[in-house]
């Protein structure tokens, strides 16, 4: 079990790079006003939500004890960098506040999880 919990850990990790990545690769072009979501900030925010989801249901099958408030924040942080992403993906220029809101809202879930014991 603790290598399958590892092994999904692993693609959590990579959906945080997916999304954060395309975040960073946009940065000067937010400076200009012209920043788009790029696929890869879609698909990212995907696996993070289901990797995130399997995580959880194999810790509580382990025993593990979750901070169910933790996880909720988490997800709902999730849900609306998913919203915006999803909406503002087919569009050729992206307004700065709902880009910069992507990347604070992702940086801050990164530290919920990596702070947050």
């Amino acid at each position: 079990m603790d290598v399958l919990i590892h092994a999904v850990i692993a693609l959590h990790i990579i959906g945080i790079a997916s999304l954060l990545g395309g975040f960073l690769t946009q940065m000067k072009a937010m400076g200009r006003g012209e920043a788009r979501m790029v696929p890869a900030m879609l698909h990212g925010a995907l696996t993070m939500l289901v990797t995130g989801v399997a995580l959880v249901g194999l810790n509580q099958a382990e025993g593990s004890t979750i901070n169910n408030f933790k996880i909720g924040l988490k997800l709902a942080l999730l849900i609306v960098i998913l919203g915006l992403v999803y909406v503002k993906r087919d569009e050729e220029k992206v307004e700065a506040a709902a880009f910069g809101t992507v990347g604070a809202l992702t940086t801050a879930n990164i530290f919920i999880a990596l702070l947050w014991v």
